[in-house]
């Protein structure tokens, strides 16, 4: 039986579009694998697979083969409660066993562990826990080292960075007396000596197999397993240069050096990563920010004591308390206090939300005025936080269709530059007229070398994953959360919004509206008062809603005696010496009452969507109360929004056409779709699919999940608490509507963004290859509009977190 696994893995050693296919190839050799999806852009290899056949060091195994790398933690532990061999090795087989663990080992006599991780699959507070399950103390040794995989990263880097160094060293003297010596600058008595050429190359030496030496391996690796990449190119490209050098300075035929081409091609090529992967960390600086909200301590009671504890500390049904100004460390439930809360962090919401006992909190928000105790009831990875990261690094990891295209052009490519390269050669020297500044050889293959190193695979491979990562990032700062690079793209090309009425387009909760006395003595205060008296004692939604409205006016509700409620009529008591009945009209027909002149403003309530209720005071009708599931604030705003986006507006419901046309009406959408049964809403999005529109669907993301399902795209209006928990690809975390259009809008820019950075990858490669090939490049400027064409496209998309609504 097969039990099936997801994990990421944090690739290191990646350069272009051809490395994510040597990547995701050879991880789906692995025996069990079933999808492997891998990023350039965020470095991270999405596996599904077989546990019962795949396991962890094997994928690893093959990713090194590959001649890549996989990020690793290490964790030195110092164990506790350790009496013996049998202790050590108990705690090392439970560690072992652990998902995302290589490698454990223990020792008894040093009292210590060091465990080797896979940091994107189980963190060093984990390891901990694990240890202390099975009954040993875990405590870390040294410093925090729990971001293993921005080390691993960090050392790379600065290993790149030593590199450029080591690269300018001897890269930037060569080349200034190489243009020196060509342009006459040097005294003839050492311009064209033996001296100056071997000085040439012992320059470019260290550059060409130290600095160098990358492409090299990255090259054998990859044709080894059957692939290409960029490295090749470069490595071609640099070493026919260095090579036709060193044999015209051994003598072999007379001829120009071209160390200082070789060594400038592999120098800028260098530097244009290092730009290359520092543009690229700044595309997914919004998932930083995000990661860096949660609190780092929590001040907890246990046993009557205030304790402050590493928010890795806290568990569920611990005591929480937060003081005005602090943030909220974990998910949990009001127990105590009141104060307002600002969750703009992740709703994107600017009004703090005003919380009491029994309201949910969210982790990462700011406690603005009052002291609150809440019990926490999600921390770790199962807060509200960690849950939109996980979701936002879940999206940017996956292919969104638009980039199947360049998918199939990157595998193919390297293969055909390379033909090109050598149609070049040939044609400059067998066909091309002679010239009279260079040899034929020389001019085909300083050709030759231009076309191998202007080429640019990597532009295809980052114009998608790019702006999705940047666009992704910024919808996360927005309050919305794309599930998929494929939601993205297509919410770009909606036609038409359904939006469900009850709880999307409305607040989902009867609400009074309207009072209307007959002439009543004691006013308007005291007839709510004595009718939500006789309602308290109720259960019906109408009746709660009267109840609600005396309360939020803050009126002293009496106990009602002889209750009495009549199913389809209304409900009748005594309060403070009076007899009070709240119903419907047949109630007052049936205790024989005059409505008192009432019925025309029955009549018109009713036509305006909502229910009226009469109120009879010792047997005389005083008054209309009016209920009605009242429209949200933004609703009329984020309609008008849909319809600046030239989007046709829907609106589903289950209610008559009357009440549903008075909303519609009122908040101007289009179209009505009334009295449909929840069963059939999936089948009227059917029907407008069927008439050629892309549909998205709004909804509540539990009850409309069939609807959701079917539509192009379906966006669920979240809470914020259980984001991942909604069946739609899109989730708007808070419940304001106008994170619709935001979400529409943002698409499109997105979209946009792909197609110019597509269009921009093509036209370079399609344009330059060309004009190397016909000797209108030399390969120093090849490298430069090489690295040019990286750094181009990934500065398009960080246009994209500029970004402002319209709504």
């Amino acid at each position: 039986m097969s039990d099936t696994k997801q994990i990421n893995l944090p690739i290191t050693g990646m350069d272009c579009a051809n490395c994510v296919f040597s990547v995701e190839r050879n991880l789906k050799k692995v025996d069990g694998v079933e999808i492997a999806n891998v990023n350039l852009t965020t470095e991270r290899a999405a596996v599904e697979y077989d546990s019962t056949k795949a396991d962890l060091q094997d994928m690893v195994a093959r990713v090194e083969r590959a001649g890549y790398g996989v990020a690793v933690g290490e964790a030195d532990l110092i164990i506790q409660n350790m009496s013996d061999d049998n202790d050590a090795r108990r705690l090392e087989s439970a560690l072992s066993q652990l998902d995302g663990v290589l490698e454990a080992q223990v020792s008894v006599a040093s009292e210590k562990a060091r465990v080797k991780y896979v940091p994107t699959i189980i963190n060093q507070v984990e390891i901990r826990r694990a240890a202390k399950k099975v009954g040993f103390e875990a405590l870390e040794l040294g410093g925090d080292t729990v971001d293993a995989e921005r080390e691993a990263r960090e050392a790379e880097l600065a290993h790149k960075w030593l590199l450029l160094w080591i690269a300018l060293v001897f890269t930037v003297p060569l080349f200034i007396l190489s243009m020196s010596r060509d342009f006459s600058l040097l005294p003839a008595s050492i311009a064209h000596t033996p001296f100056m050429n071997w000085l040439f190359f012992f320059l470019a030496t260290p550059v060409q197999f130290y600095v160098g030496w990358q492409f090299y391996t990255s090259s054998y690796k990859a044709l080894r397993g059957g692939d290409t990449n960029m490295d090749v190119l470069i490595a071609m490209g640099s070493s026919a240069a260095y090579f036709y050098s060193v044999a015209a300075l051994l003598g072999f035929f007379p001829g120009h050096l071209y160390f200082e081409t070789s060594a400038m091609i592999i120098t800028l090529i260098h530097g244009g990563k290092l730009m290359e992967a520092n543009a690229k960390g700044r595309t997914s600086e919004a998932i930083k920010k995000l990661m860096g909200l949660h609190a780092k301590t929590a001040r907890i009671e246990r046993e009557g004591q205030e304790t402050e504890v590493p928010i890795e500390e806290v568990e569920v049904g611990d005591i929480v308390i937060v003081r005005p100004g602090e943030k909220i460390p974990v998910d949990g439930v009001v127990v105590d206090g009141r104060s307002s809360v600002d969750e703009s962090m992740l709703t994107g919401e600017s009004l703090p939300v005003e919380k009491g006992a029994g309201d949910d909190v969210i982790g990462a928000t700011i406690n603005k005025l009052g002291r609150l105790k809440f019990e926490a009831t999600k921390v770790g990875r199962e807060t509200a936080l960690a849950q939109i990261i996980r979701l936002v690094e879940d999206a940017q990891g996956s292919k969104a269709p638009i980039q199947a295209l360049a998918d199939r052009i990157s595998q193919v490519f390297v293969p055909t530059v390379v033909v090109i390269a050598l149609i070049t050669f040939a044609g400059w020297y067998w066909i091309a007229p002679a010239g009279a500044e260079l040899a034929p050889f020389t001019r085909a293959l300083i050709n030759m070398v231009a076309v191998l190193v202007i080429a640019c695979p990597c532009a295809m491979g980052l114009a998608t994953p790019t702006a999705v990562m940047v666009g992704s990032g910024k919808g996360a700062q927005l309050g919305i959360l794309m599930k998929s690079s494929e939601a993205l793209e297509r919410a770009g090309e909606i036609t038409t919004v359904v939006l469900d009425k009850t709880g999307t387009i409305t607040r989902g909760q009867p609400a009074v509206t309207d009072i209307v006395l007959n002439g009543f003595a004691g006013g308007e205060e005291m007839l709510l008062q004595l009718a939500a008296s006789v309602e308290e004692g109720s259960e019906h939604p109408l009746g709660e809603a009267i109840v609600a409205e005396a309360k939020q006016r803050e009126l002293a509700l009496s106990q009602p005696e002889g209750f009495k409620a009549e199913v389809g009529h209304g409900v009748s008591a005594e309060v403070a010496g009076h007899q009070i009945k709240v119903g419907n009209r047949r109630m007052m027909q049936s205790a024989e009452m005059s409505l008192n002149g009432l019925e025309m403003d029955v009549e018109r309530l009713q036509s305006e969507g909502k229910t009226a209720m009469l109120v009879a005071v010792d047997d005389e009708v005083e008054a209309v109360i009016a209920v009605a599931d009242t429209v949200k604030d933004n609703s009329r705003e984020a309609i008008r929004s849909l319809h600046d986006l030239g989007l046709r507006v829907v609106m589903l419901t289950g209610d008559n056409p009357l009440t549903a046309q008075s909303i519609a009406s009122e908040v101007g959408v289009d179209e009505v779709l009334a009295e449909v049964l929840p069963g059939d809403k999936a089948a009227e999005v059917k029907k407008l699919q069927e008439a050629g529109e892309v549909v998205a669907m709004v909804g509540d993301g539990i009850n409309d999940a069939p609807a959701l399902a079917q539509a192009d795209v379906g966006i669920a209006i979240g809470t914020g608490t259980d984001v991942a928990m909604a069946a739609a690809p899109v989730v708007l975390i808070s419940g304001d509507l106008r994170g619709v259009p935001r979400a529409i809008e943002l698409s499109r820019r997105t979209l946009r963004t792909i197609k110019q950075n597509l269009f921009w990858a093509f036209f370079y490669n399609v344009t330059l290859i060309p004009a190397a090939a016909l000797g209108f490049l030399t390969p120093v400027l090849a490298a430069v509009a090489m690295v040019f064409s990286d750094i181009s496209v990934i500065g398009n998309s960080l246009r994209l977190r500029g970004f402002r609504t319209r709504s």
